[in-house]
């Protein structure tokens, strides 16, 4: 066994996302942002292929986006509250750094593994802002995997999508602890 670091195990077993729509300024700078970024960008990706890229969007780019939202929601048949809650993700939003999956074509890692690198990326990245200080949250919703959205709002090629949109800044509300899993009702043991 290697030297045990529970101060890590601590901040795992107690961390909580922040919910978006709670996060102000100030947001990370640039600077600041960097180490966020460099420890996401160490999760495994089976097979060195980076499978995966980052956009981080602020200001005019957020409200550009809370305007595609807008255009196409109502022709995706997103109305009322729903779409109201899908533009204001970004219109409300300071800092947001998109995680874009973005599979490399390869005889040895399927497709699945690089989509669940993106995914692994996208907490590390959670979990980088939380234990920087900041609050963070990741959301997805229709935006992340709509052809239309992806090609006007971030100019995703066609095999590329959004695993998350990770928002970060300052929290100005601590949520209450929310139920979590039994672990014991989710986990078998095998052992023959």
């Amino acid at each position: 066994m290697s030297d045990p670091s529970p101060e890590v195990l601590d901040f795992l077993l107690t961390r909580r996302s922040r919910p978006a729509k709670t996060l102000v300024t100030p947001v990370p700078t640039h600077d600041e942002l960097a180490p966020i970024l460099t420890a996401a960008a160490r999760t495994p990706d089976h097979g060195k292929l980076e499978p995966w890229r980052f956009i981080v969007l602020e200001g005019a780019a957020l409200q550009r986006l809370a305007e595609v939202v807008v255009t196409r929601g109502p022709q995706l048949g997103v109305e009322g509250d729903k779409l109201e809650k899908a533009r204001r993700q970004f219109a409300d939003a300071e800092l947001v750094v998109a995680v874009v999956s973005s599979p490399v074509p390869s005889p040895k890692v399927p497709e699945i593994e690089q989509i669940l690198s993106a995914g692994a990326v996208c907490l590390s990245m959670l979990n980088a802002a939380l234990a920087s200080g900041w609050g963070a949250n990741w959301l997805t919703g229709w935006m992340a995997s709509d052809r239309t959205f992806l090609r006007n709002g971030l100019s995703l090629s066609k095999s590329e999508f959004v695993a998350g949109f990770i928002h970060i800044g300052t929290e100005r509300i601590i949520p209450p602890e929310r139920p979590r899993p039994n672990v014991e009702a989710i986990t078998s043991w095998v052992s023959e």
